[in-house]
């Protein structure tokens, strides 16, 4: 449904709302890059690089990753936060693992088998049904 907004007005609105964008993602890929350097900092610190180290650098390669993916493509792939939605909870049962009862263990193995059965279902989805471009319409 097209706007009923002044072109103008939508061409200035765009434009402003691009550069917001842009700073945007130069500033979540500073944090990203300085948090992951911070990791870096601390495994050196300590002499030991632990599992739970190691996922949250896989969140950062994730999240990086679709800093990527939207720059390129000017869209970010659903299953990109999946991705990290899994190696969060990973990381928090790694994290936690002397604290969790049991059941909380079994919900966040349930929690992350949805996550994971929901990006096949995905992917499966994009390559038997693919979407139609605009020029094939």
């Amino acid at each position: 449904m097209p706007s009923h907004l002044p072109k103008k007005f939508s061409q200035v609105f765009l434009k402003l709302f691009s550069y917001v964008e842009a700073v945007l993602l130069v500033a979540i890929t500073i944090a990203t890059i300085y948090a992951m350097a911070n990791d870096f900092f601390h495994v050196y610190e300590e002499r030991t690089v632990k599992l739970t180290d190691i996922l949250l650098m896989f969140i950062y390669l994730e999240v990086l990753a679709m800093i990527q993916q939207f720059v390129v493509n000017g869209k970010i792939p659903v299953r990109y936060p999946i991705y990290i939605a899994i190696m969060a909870i990973a990381r928090y049962v790694t994290l936690g693992m002397k604290e969790l009862q049991s059941v909380d263990v079994v919900w966040l193995a349930i929690a992350a088998l949805v996550l994971a059965v929901s990006t096949v279902i995905i992917r499966a989805g994009h390559f038997y049904w693919p979407y139609k471009s605009l020029g094939d319409e």
